[in-house]
């Protein structure tokens, strides 16, 4: 009896040891070195815990892609972070363009690949964004992927659902377009 216990009582241990690795699944590299970049033991703390930190955590995709209510949130980093050099619609001046179907790293066009980069930084001028949480990387990813302007068949990113409704970006047509996402609060949608 004491010993189908111990027994039972590390099974219970190694099946939460086991469970919780699951949630960190995905090994995040430098887009240049390979080096690993120890996500998400170095990151902040806050926004490591929301549903799609976690989820992206484990699978590598991004839930807040095409969520109207978190582009504002995304394109508030953007502006103060990236648009120096990328352009305030992704037009690209320093840095290259985000807008097209061109990615100066190919593997940009998974979320994992455009995390990687953004995170760890890149070749340039371009370094490390890791002073913002996950989940604020996620929501300035979701309005790089939103600025779009190429085919539609190219965004890897996009489910085959998104694809159906997915508009290339207008930067004249912006402004009434945020006005409608700032009423609502960011959620991630059913899974």
């Amino acid at each position: 009896m004491k010993m189908s216990k111990v027994i039972w009582a590390s099974a219970l241990i190694a099946a939460g040891a086991l469970g919780s690795a699951a949630v960190y699944a995905e090994d995040f590299r430098h887009t240049i070195t390979g080096e690993d970049l120890k996500v998400p033991e170095t990151s902040i703390p806050e926004g490591r815990d929301t549903d799609a930190a976690k989820h992206f955590l484990a699978n590598g995709v991004n839930l807040y892609t095409e969520v109207a209510t978190c582009l504002p949130k995304g394109e508030e980093i953007y502006l103060t972070a990236c648009s120096g050099c990328h352009g305030h619609y992704g037009e690209g001046k320093l840095g290259p363009g985000l807008g097209d179907a061109y990615w100066t790293y190919p593997k940009n066009k998974t979320d994992k690949g455009l995390f990687e980069t953004i995170y760890g930084g890149a070749q340039g001028m371009m370094g490390p964004h890791n002073d913002h949480s996950i989940d604020d990387l996620l929501k300035l990813m979701a309005w790089i992927r939103h600025m779009y302007t190429g085919d539609v068949a190219e965004a890897d990113w996009l489910t085959d659902e998104q694809k159906k409704t997915f508009k290339p970006f207008k930067p004249q047509e912006h402004s009434s377009e945020t006005a409608k996402a700032d009423a609502g609060e960011c959620k991630v949608p059913a899974q």
